[in-house]
């Protein structure tokens, strides 16, 4: 941080907004009234979200307590069961019949199940998990493939008030073994492996090898069989889910836990190298998660077909896929696969299948699909899609504009979404059927979200600036805390601005005051006393014609402090059109000057290297850390966490074999 320039540049400037249609805005869930009656009394907001969308066995009379900041206790004395609240509510209500989840098995294989088979399954469940020995407080480890017995088994932690720790079934035995001895679970959940690009992967050997790396207090592996592979058995621990589940009976009485008692830990990475068991509670969390669900994807539970391609292993699977839309009774697509298994139309094919009328995912995935081409999903009828929806970074305007264009056919509004681990829940977002959405920008806090842009002392910025993005608020799905750690959670999260949360992202005003994240301040680059966002120098990128996607990242220079070194890859049809200017250093030089010309010769890139594809980790974030090794000419750093190794090795004899461009 420089002290003569202490705010980010704002260099990008984007002008499209596209009005929600007049119908959409009257049928909306959410009204534009709906701000006002947030900030007349942000408390009494909260609270009238946590009863219209929970039932409390017994409700509370005391809103928020921040005396013990930066730790928040929301209704706390209120009593209520999340499994209650997403499952067994709605059978009561009569819609026992309702679909919950349509699953679609990469194979092809399909299950469908209502909310009274869910109810059934999550009950038989929680008595297996207890007749095991597990009880209220205790803390379960869940590392499932995409399939319903990860919703289910989640589930029935909450239903007997155990906390769960979802691991990413893509970690290795290692990180499952640091989460299971951090949380000091005392039983995993598992499966003898999932379906990934067209053939089984093991997960039980790494839960073996996990649990051979130390002392541990597990007692028991219940195992889900679903791909049928021969596992290594250890008698009087291990147990078969269908037997466990087959032997118990369907009636289950949930356990009425306080609004501060502990739902999940669910860990993210940390620059220590340890990660980071980020704790969330019950009454808060559920609070916000139903409340965003409900109103930034404008739920009809009644006839949507909701759609989260995440993994249950990230917060977004917990948020809205498991929390969120059962508490509002939604029905929702659950995939186990890869978006190009067996072919790149696959998620399309699901969308034409099942009717979807919601679907939210990641940007990453959507650069993927522009760089296949237009012509994957023109194969399909996307007609019923009436909204979509963005989350896991900053979408570039481009991306965000071929999204609403082939994906949702020039009419279904966009939700850009932007929240962490840490929040629990959408932070800022436009509300569909409110917001005049803007390519590329998440645009205002949510009504009751309290959010600034600060500078490096402190002050907030105003239109057109640009710095730290904070939460001057307490918000009901904060995170509690780092499970056993409560001296990182303070400086982590607290310190850079004392008493207020820093998010550790950068963001911008434009000059209507709608906010454009800028991708975390880890990744702004000092150019000549400039402070540049990645984030803005990629979507130039983006927006040429050739380009599906694009990393920045910076490198040092003798001469500017830092230069801009890009890798891109090119859409699929690209070869056709730079054919036109001719090969190699002429389409470098084509896309330099186009960043030059988007948003100023200070940030026009030192070199750019075309690549295949780009390291990203299995949750699609881009590992920008590894290109900075290649950019710099160091040793690349831990590749373990990528999606494919082999990525960086391509990458790195391309760079050695590229020139840099003056």
């Amino acid at each position: 941080m420089t002290d003569h320039n202490p705010a980010l540049e704002n260099l990008l400037t984007e002008t499209r907004a596209f009005a929600p249609s007049e119908e959409f805005a009257a049928a909306a869930n959410a009204k534009g009234d709906l701000y006002a009656h947030a900030e007349a009394d942000r408390l009494e907001f909260w609270a009238e979200q946590a009863r219209r969308h929970l039932t409390w066995d017994t409700p509370f009379t005391e809103v928020l307590d921040f005396s013990g900041a930066p730790t928040a206790r929301w209704f706390a004395d209120g009593r209520l069961n999340a499994a209650y609240n997403a499952v067994d509510r709605h059978v009561e209500a009569g819609n026992g019949d309702r679909t919950a989840i349509l699953f679609e098995g990469e194979p092809g294989d399909t299950r469908t199940l209502t909310y009274a088979d869910l109810q059934r399954e999550v009950s038989k469940a929680a008595n297996a998990l207890e007749s095991l020995g597990v009880a209220t407080g205790d803390r379960v480890a869940i590392y499932l493939p995409m399939i319903p017995e990860a919703v289910i088994a989640m589930l029935a932690c909450a239903r007997i008030g155990a906390a769960h720790s979802v691991v990413f079934g893509g970690f290795s035995a290692e990180a499952l073994y640091s989460r299971i001895i951090d949380a000091d679970a005392t039983a995993v959940i598992t499966a003898d492996g999932g379906y990934r690009r067209g053939k089984p992967s093991a997960l039980k050997p790494a839960v073996d090898d996990a649990l051979a790396k130390g002392e541990t207090n597990v007692k028991h592996v219940l195992v889900v069989r679903r791909t049928e592979q021969d596992v290594a058995w250890t008698e009087g621990r291990d147990v078969w889910w269908h037997d466990a589940l087959g032997e118990a009976s369907a009636e289950h009485a949930p356990v009425a836990v306080e609004a501060e008692h502990p739902l999940f830990i669910l860990y993210t990475s940390g620059t220590t190298g340890k990660p980071k068991g980020i704790l969330h509670t019950t009454g808060g969390y559920l609070t916000q998660a139903a409340y965003t669900h409900w109103n930034v994807f404008d739920l009809k539970p009644e006839t949507d077909v909701y759609w989260c391609t995440a993994d249950v292993g990230w917060v977004t699977g917990h948020s809205y896929i498991t929390y969120g839309p059962l508490i509002n009774g939604a029905t929702q697509v659950l995939y186990e696969g890869t978006p190009d298994t067996p072919h790149q139309g696959r998620w399309w094919e699901i969308v034409e299948k099942y009717g979807v009328t919601i679907l939210y995912t990641a940007p990453t995935a959507i650069r993927t699909c522009m760089k296949w081409g237009d012509d994957v999903p023109a194969k399909f009828d996307l007609s019923s899609l009436r909204l979509l929806g963005s989350v896991g970074e900053p979408i570039n305007p481009e991306a965000w504009m071929w999204y609403r264009r082939v994906i949702g056919g020039d009419k279904a509004p966009i939700v850009d979404t932007w929240w962490q681990t840490e929040t629990g829940a959408i932070m800022i977002s436009p509300l569909p059927g409110v917001t005049a959405t803007k390519p590329g920008s998440a645009q205002v806090p949510l009504p009751g979200v309290s959010v600034s842009i600060w500078d490096d002392a402190g002050e907030a910025v105003g239109p057109g600036g640009g710095g730290y993005l904070v939460l001057d608020q307490p918000w009901p799905s904060m995170l509690r805390g780092i499970w056993g750690d409560e001296q990182r959670f303070s400086d982590t999260y607290w310190s850079r601005f004392p008493g207020t949360y820093f998010a550790g992202d950068g963001a911008k005003y434009d000059a209507d005051g709608d906010i454009w994240l800028l991708g975390r301040v880890d990744d702004v680059m000092n150019i000549s006393g400039h402070r540049l966002s990645t984030t803005e120098i990629e979507s130039a990128l983006v927006s040429h014609e050739w380009v599906a996607e694009a990393a920045v990242v910076g490198a040092s220079d003798d001469t500017t402090g830092q230069a801009v070194v890009a890798f891109v890859i090119l859409r699929g049809d690209a070869k056709e059109k730079t054919d036109e200017v001719g090969e190699g250093a002429d389409v470098v030089a084509a896309l330099r000057n186009h960043v030059a010309s988007e948003i100023g010769p200070i940030a026009k890139p030192r070199s750019i290297l075309v690549v295949a594809e780009l390291p990203k980790t299995r949750s699609g974030k881009i590992m920008r850390r590894l290109l900075r090794d290649v950019a710099e000419n160091r040793q690349v750093g831990d590749v373990t966490t990528l999606a494919d190794s082999s990525v960086m090795d391509l990458i790195s004899s391309g760079m050695k074999g590229s020139s840099a461009q003056d």
